[in-house]
């Protein structure tokens, strides 16, 4: 037990390692697979990554809703984990279809398990436990590990040995991840467990059965979310539109069904929401163009080894790991001395800090050389200030929405609160494409053009996200005053 938390923490912090290792494994391998062994171009393959990590994190609108009104919490993170360890297994087929089939079985997966087993987190903490932003940073630091796992050692294994290596080994961390769970379900004091257990008898099914139904239909969209357009714009673009008007809905009508203290609530809600498609716009070009930008422009020697391109990746769990537990304390003793700063200040200093990680690439093209090879610890102070920017941000918003939610769709709106980092996944691939043309290769571009296009979209961005950070901090205050009390 972690001293002052829940014994449920510890169950919930392995379970999610786990699975983040296996969720970070396949993404760190995706977009080098993508480009290397399946020899797509820059564009293509960006957009195949950007269309699965965006329906990544749009599932869970479908999972939060089935486990609020059907499953329970409990129920579907076993549902979920299962069925991405099959997908992991079903990439080992080796060949285009086969990780197009295992992609759309992990979306789903990923749909039950992930906003779910956050809910628990919250459920395990009473309202207005100064201890619950502590409990979400913990939790971060589980994700983190499994994330860092993944950097050092799933994803250099399947880049070195062989692609099949590092998915398969991705698919046996998701089952030690449900059996760390099943085996600490009492510990969880009973939470999680569906609120109406009639309609789990009745309907429990055909829940099962319709998520492994909707395994094609992921399967069409990623294969042809580039191919099929409407009004200029590909078919998952308006799938996520079609799941904001929905989710919007559903979250204005619950906020003005409630009092004026609801009704705000949901409003702030759904502003930080906006802001948080920001930041995780341009972070997670970790993936796709920084992983690129790693593989060609960055100096990856340390003395006589050379760090394979997944393995940067690294720098960021690595420093949420070493930073995570400073923070968790950090905000307990602010909160301790009324000097806690709110949720809305806290987003708007972590959209600050990840603008600055771009603008010190600016700093790193200086020392690039004529080889035009960027200084790995460029690299690696840029991913520095991104992870202070995300300990500001991403576990204080897993918290916050289980504090502002209402209580009977906690679900729901941890979903809805995933769909904002579905169009960040969407919008990153849009902004990574900017990198490359059409069905253009590294082979066809010089180490000095790529680092000019690279820079220009890395500075871009940094000098946009620090002014919109600037913004949301003059916001603080009215934003903040609308949580009524919310901290």
């Amino acid at each position: 037990m972690i001293k002052g938390h829940p014994k449920g923490l510890v169950v919930l912090f392995g379970a999610e390692m786990f699975e983040r290792l296996c969720y970070y494994g396949m993404r760190g391998l995706l977009i080098l697979y993508l480009t290397k062994a399946l020899m797509q171009g820059d564009s293509e393959a960006i957009g195949i990554y950007g269309a699965y990590t965006a329906l990544v994190f749009a599932a869970p609108v479908a999972g939060g809703k089935l486990a609020d009104a059907v499953l329970g919490y409990r129920r579907a993170v076993i549902f979920g984990g299962i069925v991405m360890a099959i997908g992991e297994f079903m990439i080992l087929g080796g060949t285009q279809q086969w990780l197009y089939l295992g992609m759309a079985t992990i979306i789903i997966g990923n749909g039950f398990f992930k906003a779910n087993i956050s809910t628990i987190v919250g459920r395990l903490y009473k309202d207005g436990d100064p201890m619950r932003d502590s409990g979400f940073t913990i939790f971060y630091m589980g994700i983190n590990i499994g994330a860092l796992l993944a950097t050092v050692a799933i994803a250099p294994i399947g880049e070195k040995f062989g692609y099949e290596w590092g998915f398969g080994l991705a698919g046996v961390g998701m089952l030690v991840g449900v059996a760390i769970f099943i085996m600490g379900q009492g510990r969880l004091e009973g939470h999680g467990e569906p609120a109406d257990p009639a309609a789990l008898a009745k309907y429990g099914k055909l829940v099962y059965g319709g998520a492994i139904a909707a395994i094609p239909g992921l399967y069409f969209l990623i294969t042809y979310s580039q191919k099929i357009t409407f009004l200029g714009q590909g078919i998952l673009f308006w799938l996520l539109m079609a799941l904001l008007v929905y989710v919007c809905f559903n979250l204005l009508r619950e906020g003005f069904k409630g009092d004026n203290v609801q009704r705000d609530r949901i409003i702030v809600l759904m502003i930080l929401m906006v802001f948080n498609v920001v930041f995780w716009a341009c972070f997670e070009q970790a993936g796709s163009s920084l992983t690129l930008f790693a593989d060609r422009n960055v100096d990856r020697m340390i003395g006589s080894y050379e760090m394979p391109a997944s393995q940067t990746q690294f720098f960021n769990p690595a420093f949420i790991i070493l930073f995570g537990s400073i923070f968790s304390v950090m905000w307990v003793k602010l909160s301790q001395r009324g000097k806690n700063p709110s949720i809305p200040m806290k987003f708007g200093l972590g959209i600050v800090q990840l603008g600055l990680g771009y603008l010190m690439l600016l700093a790193g093209v200086t020392l690039a050389g004529p080889e035009a090879m960027v200084p790995l610890f460029i690299l690696g102070l840029m991913y520095l200030l991104h992870t202070t920017g995300e300990l500001f941000l991403s576990p204080i918003g897993l918290s916050m929405v289980t504090k502002l939610a209402p209580k009977h769709m906690t679900g729901s709106v941890m979903g809805a609160w995933f769909l904002s980092f579905a169009f960040s996944m969407y919008l990153a691939a849009v902004l990574a494409k900017l990198t490359g043309g059409e069905g253009e290769v590294a082979a066809e571009v010089t180490a000095t053009e790529s680092l000019a296009t690279y820079v220009d979209l890395f500075g871009n961005m940094g000098f946009v996200t620090v002014g919109i950070g600037v913004l949301l901090i003059l916001l603080s205050k009215p934003l903040t005053k609308m949580m009524h009390g919310v901290e």
